[in-house]
């Protein structure tokens, strides 16, 4: 495999690994939680995990794909912030799995040309490297406000590695 080859794979093979741990993250703080809580604010001026998700949902299918995946943004943000209820956490949970699921088969099939061509998203300029990283990066920042407001709501650790030694050092 040359290596053009090789860098497009380990940038795909890397961050669906990323996207797989966020949302197995956010599955498993969801179990902690009732349908209520899903819903609540700690206080007005911060989002409920509801709507971290539809937000979620709203910029992995603009960034992703609408945009490296080059089709039609359809996206209304404003709107991912005023829902205040009407959804289940299972119906938030699969409609988040679908938004990243479909966001992975576009990543997957991403060819080096998409990677380095230039788009315009929120009238920020990335290349399909850099839309790859901010959703990566964009899921990961908002799967560690739910866990830390499911761990302040329950005063519990939530466990995401348990039964692996994370103290392990580096080897070459």
């Amino acid at each position: 495999m040359d290596k053009e080859a090789r860098l497009v794979e380990e940038i795909v093979e890397n961050a669906l690994y990323r996207m797989d741990e966020s949302t197995r993250m956010i599955k498993k703080s969801l179990v902690e939680i009732s349908e209520d809580e899903v819903w609540q604010k700690p206080n007005p001026s911060l989002n409920s995990i509801a709507n971290l998700m539809l937000h979620l949902c709203g910029n992995i299918s603009q960034y992703v794909i609408s945009s490296l995946g080059e089709t039609e943004d359809k996206r209304n943000r404003d709107d991912e912030f005023s829902v205040t209820g009407g959804l289940t956490k299972d119906e938030l949970f699969t409609k988040l799995e679908s938004v990243v699921d479909d966001a992975k088969r576009v990543i997957f099939n991403v060819t080096p040309n998409q990677l380095v061509k230039m788009r315009s998203v929120q009238g920020f300029s990335f290349s399909g490297v850099g839309i790859i990283l901010h959703a990566v990066e964009h899921y990961s920042y908002h799967t560690g406000q739910i866990a830390f407001w499911v761990k302040q709501l329950k005063n519990k650790d939530l466990g995401f590695y348990d039964g692996i030694d994370l103290n392990k050092k580096n080897i070459d």
